[in-house]
This record gives structure tokens, sequence and C-alpha cells, in this order.
């Protein structure tokens, strides 16, 4: 955005909050009106009642002596010399009710009770014409009323409606500048935690917050750039030991080799391949997987397929899920061959449903493993049995498998029995847990 760019939406940020700013402040003023009017109406009435009280005894007193001329200019108040005063030319009930409250007050605090008649004028002039007792003449006083609904509002009611509209546009920054924002920066990061990569966020609302989502955006960067070193990384480590997997491969085709020799090279090639593979499905090769809605039943049969069924048994119910095949398939792959390598068969694989989810468990005859280093299994790189690293074991098999569940938004734990229950067929399992729909 250049600096022009930037001055512009300042100008019309800084017009938008002052059209709200007055907004706010016009209807905090109506609403006091609406709810407090006629309470300040009276207040009002009654202080006018009082202050009248002593200007009608004094004007009276004075007109006993002098013309009524004179003591308008002598008191500064507003006298005429008619019979009665016209009536208004339209009845005004806030009016009305002024005048009999005044008349109320008046008459309350006079020896008589003078007359009032309400009138009103062009340019927003209205009040009352108020009796005099005079010797010669009739004379009346006329005295302005003014309504809590006029314009220039009341003091009080223009300062409560202001702090009104303080508070109000306070919220609504609060919401729109702060809290808006902040809620999108907080659903990036929990989609970042879930292991998604999210777009970048939009830098908006307060200042302080646009720094803080440019400095978010620039994880994100950092973090996709890393993984893709990784995964350049690890590709090209996978590619670097397929040559030696190559030339393997042809040296146990010559038949110089001695079987004890084929043999050796034989499980130095499977260990190869079996820790290539793991690297790369490690590295992420499975994150950009789409998810594909097929019978689960069928798909594990699938994947179940190359062991003999002697030893690895199947006990499946029919469902229907979307699921990220080849991962998914590769995690149940490792989870059965971890069985077979430290557990004892028969190997039992079982698929149920419930109301949102469903289980996958891999079942053997061993005795599993302490609880105490089931964390400790999932982290990568980590062997429980050492003996076992100079056979084509990198150590992650399980981190590839809770990779794996993480990107189906489900959950890995671990299950011990005494294998005698009909719903426990083994004695040591690892349970996969998830959802029908997860998340892309």
């Amino acid at each position: 955005m250049t600096r022009t760019q930037r001055r512009a939406a300042i100008v019309f940020t800084a017009l938008g909050w002052s059209g709200v700013g007055l907004g706010s402040w016009a209807l905090c003023l109506l609403v006091l009106q609406v709810l407090f009017g006629r309470q300040l109406e009276m207040l009002q009435t009654v202080q006018l009642g009082r202050d009248l009280s002593l200007n009608v005894r004094l004007t009276e007193l004075a007109l006993e002596r002098y013309p009524p001329a004179l003591v308008s200019e002598l008191t500064g108040l507003d006298l005429a010399v008619i019979d009665r005063p016209p009536d208004p030319p339209r009845f005004d009930h806030s009016l009305q009710r002024q005048t009999d409250a005044l008349q109320r007050q008046l008459c309350q605090r006079l020896s008589h009770c003078p007359i009032l008649v309400p009138f009103s004028a062009e340019a927003a002039q209205r009040g009352a014409w108020i009796e005099l007792i005079s010797p010669l003449e009739p004379v009346w006083l006329r005295v302005g009323l003014r309504s809590a609904f006029g314009w220039p509002p009341e003091p009080i009611m223009f300062g409560l409606a202001l702090v009104g509209a303080v508070v109000i546009c306070g919220g609504l920054f609060l919401l729109f500048q702060v809290d808006r924002p902040l809620r999108g920066l907080e659903r990036a990061l929990a989609r970042v935690g879930d292991g998604i990569d999210p777009e970048a966020v939009a830098a908006v609302g307060a200042p302080e917050v646009q720094r803080l989502t440019q400095r978010f955006n620039a994880m994100l960067l950092r973090l996709s750039a890393n993984r893709r070193e990784r995964a350049t990384m690890l590709a090209g480590i996978a590619h670097d030991l397929r040559a030696p997997i190559t030339r393997l491969s042809f040296r146990l085709s010559l038949p110089s080799l001695s079987a004890k020799d084929r043999e050796q090279c034989s499980r130095d090639l499977e260990s190869l391949e079996r820790i290539t593979g793991q690297f790369l499905l490690f590295a992420g090769g499975g994150d950009s997987e789409a998810l594909v809605e097929l019978p689960l039943e069928a798909w594990m049969a699938e994947v179940c397929a190359a062991h003999s069924a002697d030893l690895l048994r199947l006990d499946l119910q029919p469902l229907m899920a979307k699921v990220r095949p080849v991962a998914l398939g590769r995690a149940v792959v490792n989870l059965i061959d971890n069985a077979f390598t430290y557990g004892l068969a028969p190997v039992t694989v079982s698929l149920r449903g419930f109301e949102n989810s469903y289980h996958i468990e891999v079942w053997d005859q061993g005795k599993g493993m302490p609880m105490d280093q089931w964390e400790r299994a999932l982290q990568p790189f980590q062997r429980l049995d050492e003996s076992r690293r100079e056979q084509g074991h990198s150590g992650l098999g399980l981190a590839i498998v809770a990779h794996v569940v993480s990107r189906h938004a489900g959950q890995l734990s671990f299950v011990a029995s005494d294998g005698t229950t009909k719903d426990q067929p083994g004695r040591f399992a690892v349970r996969l847990q998830l959802p029908f729909n997860p998340p892309d």
C-alpha cells in the first residue's frame, strides 16, 4: 500500500468513525429524551413556578402605581394590555401539560390562582400567558416554556448523550477494530496448531492489531519455508538413497553372490526401502492428499490383503467415511507391522462406528509397552527397543501414525487388556478415533 493510499484510508476511517460518533450521540440523545424528557420538563416547570411567583407579586404591586409600559421597561418583563390572548392555532398536548403544571405551581405560591393561556408561534416559540391583577386595565405576562424535545437540547441531556456516544463508539471500536481481527487471528493460530497451513490473515483493525497480524503472517511464511526446506532435504536424502538401493538390487541379481551374502543384501535393501518410505511420509508427503469418501470395510480389507489370514484377522463393520486413503493406509500398515514386530500373533484389526466417529483398533497378543512410555513412543526417532536399530527401524512408525491421525482431526490412544473379553480380542492395542467428516 502506497503512502497516498494509506492517507486516504486514514481519512476515510476518520470520516466513518466521525459519522458513527455523531449517529451514536443523536441516538443517545433521543433515548434520553424519551426516557427522562417528561421528568425534566416537570423539574423545569417547578423551578419556573418558584421564580415566577415572586415576579408576579412584585409586578402586580408595581401596576397599582405605574402603567404597564413603564413596568415592562423597568423590569424587562414581557407585558401586554389585552382582554384575552388568542388560543394557539393547534392543540399541543406537551404545551398544555406544561401550562397546567405551571398553573398549579403558581396557585400554590400566590394568594390567588391566575389564569394561564398557552401560546405557540413560529420559530419554535412556545409558552403561556399569565393574567395579572391590575386596577385599571387587563394585563398579561408572557413567559416562555422550553420543551425537553426542543433544540438545542438541555445541557445535561447534551452531556449525558455525549458520554453515551463515547461509550458506544468505544465498544464498537473494540468490537470491529480489536475483537474481530483478534478472533480471526485466533482461528488462524488454531489451524496452525492443528497442523494446517492457513492463508495469510488480512491486516485490519487497530494499528497494534495490524502489527501483530503482520508478524503472524511473517511467521507463516517462515514456517512454510522451513516446511518446504525440510521436505526438499528429506526428498533429496531419499533420492540419494535410491542409487545404492538400485546398485544393491543389481548385485543381488548377480549369480556370483553366495546365498548368505544375497540374504544379507536383501535385508539391507528392505531396511533402506522402509527407512526411505518412512522419511518421505514423515516429511509431509500425505499432507496435500485430498479427502475421499469410501466404504471403510472394503478399503481396510484391501490395506490388510498382503498379510496371511491365519496371522491377521479382520473384524470390520460396514461404514462410510471421508479419509486420506494413502496416508491413513500407511498408518494402519505401520501399526500392523509394529504388532507383528513387537507383539505376538494373531493380530486383529477391528473397525467400529459410533455416533460421530469410528474406531480403528490393531490388537496383538503381546504384553505391549509400559504406560509410562506411551507418550515417548509417539515422539519421532524414539526406539523403545534399541536392538531394532540395525533392522531398518527409524523410530518414526508411531510418529507417522500420530501425524496422520492429527491431519484427520482424530485422537490416538493405547489400550491394555487381559484378553478375556469379546470386545477386546487381544492384550494390547493402538486405537485410532477418527471423525466421519474431518476438516479439509
